[in-house]
This record gives structure tokens, sequence and C-alpha cells, in this order.
């Protein structure tokens, strides 16, 4: 099963340990936790538990200095 992050939109590959589970997962690419709910291998919900923001070009700025 795949689910796309809701903050970047990455494809996280679930396994079939995920077939009936209700709980959260974080997104490895971008660090944001979605609360999810599966049942019989298909996906019911998923919502935002914490979304986090990306750096601000200033920011980056800053810290390359």
């Amino acid at each position: 099963m795949k689910v796309n992050c809701l903050s970047c939109g990455h494809k996280t590959d679930l396994d079939d340990a995920y077939d009936d589970y209700d709980g959260q997962i974080k997104c490895f690419t971008c660090g944001a936790i979605l609360e999810i709910k599966t049942e019989q291998g298909s996906l019911k919900s998923v919502k935002y538990v914490k979304i986090v923001q990306p750096p601000s070009a200033q920011d980056v700025l800053l810290r390359t200095r």
C-alpha cells in the first residue's frame, strides 16, 4: 500500500503489517507526522498530526554564511 505525504507529496510504501492499522507514521523526507487508518489493506483516512514547515530561503542563506 502506498501513502502520499500530505506535506511534501513523498510516496511511502507500507508493508502488510499496516493492513489493519490506526496510528501515526512519519514521512522520512520532510518529517511530517501523519495519522492514518487502514482496514483490510485499504487506506480509510489520512490527516496531519504535525506539519513540518520547510525553512525559508532567508533562513537557508543565513545558515550558509
